[in-house]
């Protein structure tokens, strides 16, 4: 495309003779000329655009602060589609419309015909864009000239996951950004042929729901083909405290009917690879006398070919594809095979962490013709304490609490809610749409029609109240509100409870893949000092702030045990005479100054990164004594 742009642009580039009038052009980032209107120019590379001399997806802008002119037409640019504005009038007229309408012009003829182009971010600098053409046709001509383009729909400035939110333009922005990134983590239905995808990470929700609110945006992209989350009947109220900070109580009884239960997939790899010198790797149970064999037990779910059958339940640790390699580094051409000691384990087992059931087994081959296998382990994951939802406002929220049904609050009808949101959730955070979404499912959910909630197409406050007529017509109270009685003693409630039903999205954020707990486990090889993270069955760092916490308690006995005692504590012998660190004598079992020779060393507890500073220090020349009391001076202050 380059070369084309060269050519259509070069009659316009020119060489001005004094360096200060010279304005350079870059195309794609590449210096190909120079110009002296750079603002002629730009209108120039826009109008071959338009004429359907350059490629419809070139796009020019001028930098004033810069003094620089930039020509994009490389892959990968987000563009978007606006209606062209000129001379202050719209270039799409009702003709273009009904012709659309009556199938005998496309999209894409209107964007060869220059009503219709995409702008980058870069031109887009360039341009003075209308909201919509309502705004744009109420203002005065002389102003209309002003602007270069209108928005097709002023929600276009939405992209996909924002599109899905009821009513954006009632809520904070910062609580839309959040439904926008959390739509993005939401568990459902997100591909048809999820039985034979071999993803390395997969979620699937039971039972998605289509939105009972649902908007343009989510009709344009099939989102109802493909639909994650759940309508649930959502009470706002307290209950005991156990959603406050943003948790939400759910019902027990909705959870053992299926609700927000999802599958959780994890995908195992490994390959049978050849080796310079002939060896090649085996897919098979090992046997005892292979090197780096682990129990019999570990391998209790291989079937004969060495790979875990189908429907097999396996825990942590547990071996799911059995495989024998040849000695490392032995290249030597060897035709026999080799004799079972001499190869080594090197199967594929799950993590510790993991558990689940044998879903399915591929075996297929690698570009290189080796022999690939591929395990999916699925795991059934029921809501629990700790597991986050959320809805499309950014109302995100912990299970603090699962609740028996009979326990639940329910209404005159007999209705208790799935889930509990606590009210101070509200009105800090401004999230009107959320009330007014779950006031719309409610009267969705009663009438059996679903209701439109696109932004900017309708006014909150009219959506509103055709919802109350709604319900009003339906028998219920208007503003949601309904009278509740108390589940464990049946008392009435003092204050009518507002509920109705909103769609909710269980995220990926499961405790069953975050809890860690460690008592004893593996250390550092070099520090000696217990190995980070979860995946690695690492402790729970206490850092510099945790420390000052204990030191400002005055806990200093706690303080030892966490940074010593339970982290990397060594036993040193220190020479009582140069202040050097001793070494044992494995068979005499004395103490052995480097100095001194033989003596009666002091042993001393200390932390092993510090003996490992110590060591560093000698390393470059620098020594370091300690100096240690004398046992006898140690044993005469004992007797004392």
């Amino acid at each position: 495309m380059e070369t084309r742009v060269d050519k259509a642009v070069e009659h316009v580039l020119k060489g001005p003779e004094r360096e200060e009038d010279r304005t350079p052009v870059y195309l794609n980032g590449r210096l190909i000329g120079y110009v002296e209107d750079p603002e002629e120019f730009v209108e120039k590379v826009r109008e071959l655009r338009r004429e359907g001399v350059l490629h419809p997806r070139v796009n020019a802008a001028y930098h004033e602060d810069l003094n620089e002119v930039h020509v994009n037409c490389d892959r990968g640019r987000v563009v978007r589609p606006l209606l062209v504005v000129e001379d202050g009038e719209v270039k799409l007229t009702e003709e273009h419309l009904e012709k659309l309408r009556e199938g005998e012009i496309s999209w894409k003829d209107l964007e060869e015909e220059g009503v219709i182009e995409f702008l980058d971010a870069e031109e887009e600098e360039n341009a003075l864009i209308a909201q919509s053409l309502e705004e744009f046709y109420s203002m005065p001509k002389e102003e209309r000239k002003k602007y270069t383009h209108v928005e097709l729909d002023p929600a276009a400035i939405f992209g996909t996951c924002c599109s899905c939110i009821p009513w954006p333009e009632s809520n904070s922005a910062p609580r839309n950004t959040m439904g926008t990134n959390m739509t993005r983590q939401a568990l459902g239905f997100y591909a048809a042929n999820h039985p034979i995808r071999m993803e390395s990470r997969g979620h699937l929700l039971y039972y998605p729901h289509r939105p009972l609110v649902k908007t343009r945006g989510t009709e344009a992209f099939d989102y109802d083909e493909r639909p994650a989350g759940q309508n649930m009947i959502v009470a706002v109220l307290t209950y005991e405290g156990y959603n406050m900070e943003d948790a939400i109580i759910m019902n027990e009884s909705a959870i053992e009917r299926g609700l927000a239960r999802s599958f959780f997939f994890k995908t195992f790899e490994d390959e049978a690879r050849t080796y310079p010198g002939g060896m090649k790797d085996k897919f098979c149970i090992p046997e005892k006398e292979v090197r780096g064999y682990r129990s019999e037990d570990a391998y209790k779910h291989l079937g004969e070919d060495g790979l875990a059958e189908v429907g097999e339940r396996v825990e942590g640790r547990d071996v799911i594809i059995g495989k024998t390699s040849p000695p490392r580094f032995l290249e030597e051409f060897r035709p026999e095979e080799l004799p079972a000691e001499e190869r080594r384990e090197s199967s594929t087992a799950i993590r510790h962490t993991d558990s689940g059931i044998v879903d399915s087994v591929i075996i297929t081959e690698t570009s290189d013709g080796h022999k690939l296998v591929k395990v999916r382990i699925r795991d059934e994951r029921v809501p629990e304490l700790g597991d986050k939802f959320s809805s499309r406002h950014g109302q995100k929220g912990v299970i603090g609490m699962i609740v028996p049904e009979e326990d639940m609050p329910f209404t005159e009808d007999g209705i208790t809610p799935d889930l509990i949101l606590n009210p101070h959730a509200l009105p800090s955070r401004e999230t009107m749409a959320h009330i007014l979404e779950t006031l719309a499912g409610k009267a969705a959910a009663l009438s059996g029609k679903r209701i439109d909630g696109s932004a900017f197409t309708s006014n909150p406050k009219e959506a509103y109240e055709e919802i109350k007529k709604m319900l009003r017509e339906l028998g219920f109270e208007p503003t949601g509100k309904e009278v509740m009685y108390d589940g464990r003693t049946g008392q009435k409630l003092e204050a009518e409870v507002f509920i109705g039903v909103c769609l909710y999205r269980k995220l990926y954020h499961m405790v069953k893949d975050k809890y860690h707990a460690r008592s004893r486990g593996p250390v550092q090889v070099l520090t000696r000092q217990p190995t980070e993270g979860r995946a690695r069955e690492g402790g729970l760092r206490f850092g510099e702030m945790e420390r000052d916490d204990l030191v400002a308690w005055g806990a200093s006995l706690f303080l030892k045990e966490r940074l010593l005692d339970e982290s990397d504590k060594y036993e040193a012998y220190i020479c009582p005479n140069c202040g050097e660190l001793c070494y044992v004598h494995a068979a005499t079992g004395k103490t052995i100054c480097p100095i001194c020779g033989e003596v009666r060393a002091d042993r001393v507890e200390m932390s092993y990164a510090f003996k490992i500073l110590l060591d560093e220090l000698k390393s470059f020349c620098m020594d370091a004594v300690l100096e240690v009391g004398s046992l006898s001076e140690r044993e005469e202050g004992e007797e004392e």
